[in-house]
């Protein structure tokens, strides 16, 4: 075998390599940074990632979770079981406190759904926290505005960002200067996509919620997507009948907004299978995305991870 092949490294490893790079970077030139954790596969990956980066040492972040008060109850028992697995520090803003503040108006009528509220909750507690930088699990192949992303995404100091003033990366090479007020929102899986990461937690055997793979659940349709009827956050109208399904979810957010797919898939080699042969991207079954064309470019502006 020639010295070339012998040393050839797959995706993975490159992929996984660059992210670390990120990871360290962030460590080095920010002096509290926070990785934000909804239980989610990308944030999921993104903190094992963290831990492989600066083992044995602790991860250098808090796991940061804006929890909307409207989560799937398998999603919060597994935060909860992961942050303990991996020795982090958890802390948790919740959008309940910030309605319960008048900070934010909750939404009314059968499509009200917490997830646009997180923004204000989130910069709260950027700012009581004194996070000067947040890593998001955001990829570039999810949503056209995920694209537009550089792996440090600077933020002004109302915690707002503007996709045509962002800095250059040449060469890797990543500026994390600011001024006071203003912090950045990291991205290290930039370069990954959803088999990507589906692949990297079979090759890691990385635990996840039982929300990814195929199991029993009573639902709706709406807007082309299963909805979850059974934790009572999301309302079925009387032209949408609640049936049970075999469903899975390839995303996992806000009950209200998250929809799943009919799905036999029970294993992660199934899941890999299932991904290849997708012709719909897994954000085209999230509710929030399709309250405009530019719904998610829209809340990015405001704040939003």
């Amino acid at each position: 075998m020639s010295t070339f092949h012998r040393y050839q490294i797959s995706h993975l490893q490159q992929l996984e390599s660059e992210a670390i790079y990120v990871l360290r970077e962030t460590a080095a030139q920010f002096r509290n940074p926070a990785l934000l954790f909804s239980g989610g596969k990308d944030s999921i990956v993104m903190a094992w990632l963290a831990r492989k980066a600066f083992h044995p040492a602790r991860m250098p972040f808090a796991l940061f979770h804006v929890d909307t008060g409207h989560n799937f109850p398998e999603a919060i028992t597994y935060r909860d079981e992961f942050v303990t697995l991996i020795g982090a520090r958890l802390v948790v803003a919740l959008v309940q406190d910030s309605i319960n503040q008048g900070r934010v108006a909750e939404e009314k009528g059968p499509r009200a759904s917490r997830n646009k509220l997180q923004t204000v909750t989130l910069l709260d507690a950027i700012a009581d926290n004194k996070f000067d930088a947040c890593l998001g699990g955001g990829r570039r192949d999810e949503e056209k505005a995920r694209a537009k992303e550089r792996f440090f995404s600077h933020r002004n100091d109302f915690g707002q960002w503007d996709p045509k003033n962002q800095r250059p990366e040449l060469w890797n090479l990543f500026n994390g200067r600011k001024h006071e007020g203003e912090h950045f929102r990291v991205f290290p899986l930039s370069n990954w996509t959803e088999m990507d990461i589906w692949q990297y937690i079979q090759q890691e055997n990385i635990p996840l919620p039982s929300l990814y793979f195929s199991h029993q659940r009573r639902v709706f349709r709406r807007d082309g997507s299963w909805l979850d009827a059974e934790t009572g956050f999301a309302n079925p109208q009387p032209d949408e009948p609640v049936e049970s399904r075999t469903i899975r979810f390839r995303t996992v957010g806000d009950v209200t907004c998250t929809g799943a797919v009919e799905s036999s898939a029970s294993s992660l080699d199934d899941i890999v299978a299932e991904v290849a042969a997708a012709r719909q991207t897994e954000r085209g079954t999230r509710a929030d995305d399709q309250r405009s064309e530019s719904a998610m470019e829209d809340r990015k502006k405001e704040g939003y991870f």
